[in-house]
């Protein structure tokens, strides 16, 4: 054991909750030494020769001397393969009972002994010795799986295994869940295990909170995902590839995905990115709409001590000019930190201030731990104990860690009747006057002063009525609390869409909600972390994300606070957040030449608030994520798919942070097309390279020529920014308005746009037929912004 570890235990918990935690850390590890036997003697085993075929709807089983796969591709394009009786269920990834085969796809003899899959999109090929080859219709590979090996325990067991992938030289890595670094992943190795970094990290730092097996590849032949449908702890080795020079050899790029035990099992979905991101989607569910007031500013800090200081900041923002939507209390309301409650001497009347701030705009948002209060005098314990609704050792006893509140216990939530348990809870919540919930600590996380922050690998869970341990309920424990809280919230008040965010989640965890940064390090590197986890996390299918604005755990400086103030306004989420000791975030904290450009952003953000709402929209309708990397539209630009700081707001605009202590100019790399300075009127044409002032008081924005943007007017009603298409060029966009927070069908109302004579014409089409629009027009980019 490092001393220093422990002095960081007891420093950040106690002398009392330190030592508590190296104790409940040796337990742990104790634990896992009696109940997980060591693997002892195994068996390597490849799949051997091909012997023979079964044919079946979209595909077929090929066997082979020691496995067998089955390959289907289903009605809407997405090809799914699994080894050794492996099917697409049962999964916590895909929703319901999975897609339908493709009718029209067919298992036929292919050469050198293989078979293979046609259908319409592409061609799956299977060799004779188990490796597995994906095609475009013009025989291109897209990505080449080689023949796994499993190792087998002598003596019985979970089989851990490896599957080595191939794809083109060109090719470019993205996705993997929630990276610091990124979000292009280079050469290097990424856990799977989600993980508490337990404080803070900075760009680089491997794990974090949301780990996938989703990797997104981008190459010249196309843009495919790969899923493999597996929740156990393993790692990814990634290696880009080389194009030889003259006559030279192409090195392609490689992949080698190690799992600790689980099913190998893989989808695939290919296409262009935005028809990739609709697939994914299709497959593991569309992403929960957040109601129209979580689109706007946030504030949060652990410490705000009482209720007057809540009030005093409220006044603060409101005296200031400043909009705020929503206020954020974490675990120094609950009493003793015990979820589910409330400190009544700082917070006498939570539910009369909840009351008063939504009057004046603001609502409260509460932290959710997962963790329970081992005390038989606290409610939720005894509820839970009476419910056995706790995770257990494989002796039967509930497993204990040391966490806020002290020793704890921990709901199982991937049993169906611990999450309608644990969801119920959600009625104090709402109770007290909260509008919304943001889970923390879920990875799970429990206090540990040197070793893996988490539960014993050998605890026991439901894991649906199937049975299993840790070690394959722990990437999915905190997904399957979002479940609980999401179906909770939507059962105790059916009219309104919940607003629910977490920390940890894995593959599907869009369906409950969105996730944040969690405690990112205050610094330059923390700031450039942020951005890479929103697009990282947005190529995963999670479109709806941000970090705490400034760091979590430092105290930034004036410069670099504005600076994430000014990227945070043009990401999904805008919350400032940060830990007790890191001092105030509001934006007055920073002297008066911060808090005029900061007041400068928060407005921007408000009126571009319609434009949030029609992402959102079009998020659950698409996948497509609010945050997009600057290849999104231009695949095949190989420059783009290098860049990695700046980034497409939807089709429309392109936003370039400042990254860099003084900087007041930005080099920003534009996809093809014109664009223009939104501050100057500028005009630049892409594909290319161009240098744009970027002052301490904004960052450099551009809008696409021709782009339609629903904008809140000076009136507070709906109007378009339009942007001048270029001569020759047309343009347009959409609009889809948000009638309320409950579930209208959402109206997606379509304009186009196109230059006439030197007049900008703006058209709304309505089944079929143009007409002009509905709404008031206001055109930029044109010498006095003529419009007919």
């Amino acid at each position: 054991m490092d001393g220093s570890d422990l002095v960081r235990s007891v420093k950040a918990v106690g002398t009392v909750q330190g030592l508590r935690a190296v104790r409940s850390a040796w337990r742990r590890q104790r634990t896992d030494a009696r109940e997980l036997p060591p693997r002892g003697a195994e068996r390597a085993r490849v799949p051997g020769v091909l012997t023979g075929v079964e044919p079946r709807p979209g595909g077929g089983v090929v066997r082979f001397a020691r496995s067998e796969l089955q390959i289907t591709v289903t009605a809407g394009g997405a090809v799914f393969w699994g080894w050794d009786g492996a099917g697409p269920l049962p999964s916590y990834a895909i929703t319901g009972s999975g897609p339908e085969p493709d009718a029209r796809a067919f298992l036929e003899p292919d050469k050198d002994g293989g078979w293979r899959v046609v259908s319409q999109r592409l061609t799956v090929a299977v060799s004779r010795h188990g490796a597995i080859e994906l095609l475009t219709p013009g025989g291109v590979v897209l990505r080449r799986e080689l023949p796994p090996r499993w190792w087998e325990p002598a003596g019985g067991g979970d089989a851990r295994w490896v599957q080595r992938s191939e794809v083109p030289a060109d090719a470019r890595f993205f996705g993997l869940g929630g990276r610091g670094a990124g979000p292009r992943l280079r050469d290097g190795t990424y856990a799977l295990w989600n993980t508490d970094p337990r404080g803070g990290f900075e760009r680089g730092d491997d794990p974090l909170y949301i780990t996938m097996p989703v990797q997104l590849v981008v190459a010249d032949a196309g843009t495919h995902l790969a899923f493999h449908d597996n929740t156990w702890e393993g790692r990814v080795t990634l290696a880009e590839g080389e194009e030889g020079a003259g006559s030279g050899h192409d090195r392609p790029g490689t992949g080698e995905l190690r799992m600790g035990g689980g099913p190998l099992r893989c989808w695939v979905v290919t296409g262009t990115p935005a028809r990739v991101l609709q697939g994914w989607t299709a497959l593991t569910g569309a992403p929960a709409l957040p109601p129209s007031w979580a689109l706007g500013p946030q504030h949060a800090r652990w410490g705000f001590g009482s209720e007057h200081e809540v009030r005093r900041i409220v006044a603060g923002y409101r005296e200031r000019d400043l909009p705020l939507s929503a206020l954020h209390l974490d675990i120094d309301h609950y009493e003793r930190h015990q979820v589910f409650t409330v400190d009544r001497e700082r917070f006498p009347d939570l539910p009369g201030l909840a009351k008063d701030l939504r009057t004046d705009g603001v609502r409260l948002v509460s932290i959710v731990d997962p963790a329970v209060r081992a005390d038989p005098g606290n409610a939720v314990y005894a509820s839970g104990a009476a419910a056995d609704a706790f995770v257990r050792d494989a002796r039967g006893r509930p497993v204990r860690g040391v966490v806020w509140p002290g020793e704890c216990v921990f709901p199982d939530f991937t049993a169906p009747r611990v999450r309608e348990w644990w969801g119920a809870l959600y009625e104090e919540r709402l109770a007290q006057g909260f509008s919304g919930v943001w889970h923390d600590m879920n990875e799970p996380a429990s206090f540990a002063p040197f070793g893996d922050p988490t539960l014993p690998r050998s605890s026991r869970h439901d894991l649906e009525g199937r049975g299993g341990d840790h070690r394959e309920a722990h990437n999915v424990y905190a997904l399957a609390m979002a479940r609980a809280g999401y179906e909770g919230l939507r059962k105790l008040r059916p009219d309104e869409r919940p607003f629910l965010f977490s920390r940890s989640g894995w593959a599907g965890m869009q369906r409950y909600g969105g996730t944040w940064s969690g405690d990112v390090t205050t610094g330059w590197p923390g700031l450039r972390a942020s951005l890479s986890l929103v697009l990282g996390l947005g190529l995963c299918g999670v479109p709806y994300s941000g970090p705490d604005v400034g760091g979590f755990n430092g105290r930034p400086s004036p410069e670099l606070y504005l600076r994430w103030f000014q990227l945070g306004a043009y990401l999904p989420l805008f919350r400032t957040h940060s830990a007790i000791w890191a001092g105030r975030r509001e934006p007055w904290e920073f002297g008066p030449r911060v808090l005029e450009h900061a007041r400068a952003a928060l407005v921007e953000r408000e009126r571009l608030r319609p434009y949030f709402m029609t992402l959102a929209q079009l998020a659950r309708l698409t996948g497509a994520p609010y945050v997009r990397p600057l290849w999104w539209g231009s695949s095949a630009d190989r420059a783009l798919r290098d860049c990695e700081d700046a980034f497409l707001l939807g089709d429309a605009l392109l936003v370039a942070p400042v990254f860099e202590r003084g900087g007041d100019r930005r080099a920003v790399r534009l996809p093809r097309g014109r664009w223009y300075d939104t501050a100057t009127g500028q005009t630049h044409e892409g594909p290319g390279q161009v240098l744009l002032d970027a002052p301490l008081s904004r960052i450099p924005v551009l809008a696409r020529a021709g782009s339609v943007i629903p904008v809140r007017g000076a009136d507070g009603g709906l109007e378009l920014e339009v942007w001048a298409p270029a001569a020759g060029r047309t343009g347009g966009g959409v609009v889809v308005r948000d009638a309320g927070d409950g579930w209208e069908k959402a109206e997606v109302e379509r304009f186009t746009t196109k230059l006439v004579k030197g007049r900008v014409v703006v058209e709304q089409v309505v089944d079929g037929d143009a007409g002009p629009p509905r709404y008031p027009v206001r055109v930029r980019g044109i010498e006095g912004g003529r419009q007919s």
